[in-house]
């Protein structure tokens, strides 16, 4: 489908006069029906406009932009941990733990093992309460 699209042109900084130009091009539009049903529903498109090296024409190509139809959950927080978190996806549990080289590889040990308890705790009381 061709529409006709008149395009006025500001004037140039370096031009004495202060007329502006009108041109009038034709544009070949590719899935127009779509394209007018979105325009006249008030919505912006936004596309690309170039020449075909076929028929040397000007084309409007829009771009399909439609939102993603699946967007997965996010994931639940369960239990806040000292240096991190346990959080629930829909298949999984998540445990982050997150310690400083310096402290040493000893207390480190230490920390993983604390939290890992607090958070095998956690989950305990989670699968408690959801089943009462």
């Amino acid at each position: 489908m061709y529409v006709q699209i008149e395009l006025k042109l500001k004037p140039c900084t370096s031009n004495a006069h202060n007329s502006t130009k009108k041109m009038k091009k034709y544009i070949y539009i590719l899935n127009a029906l779509e394209l007018m049903s979105k325009l006249y529903a008030g919505k912006r498109v936004e596309g690309v406009l170039y020449i075909d090296e076929n028929t040397g024409g000007l084309t409007f190509k829009a771009w399909n932009r439609t939102a993603p139809k699946y967007r997965r959950r996010k994931d639940e927080l369960v239990h806040q941990l000292e240096t991190g978190w346990v959080k629930e996806s829909s298949e999984k549990f998540k445990v982050f733990i997150s310690v400083y080289k310096k402290l040493g590889l000893v207390r480190i040990m230490d920390i993983i093992d604390r939290e890992a308890k607090e958070a095998k705790g956690a989950l305990f009381d989670k699968e408690l309460i959801e089943g009462i």
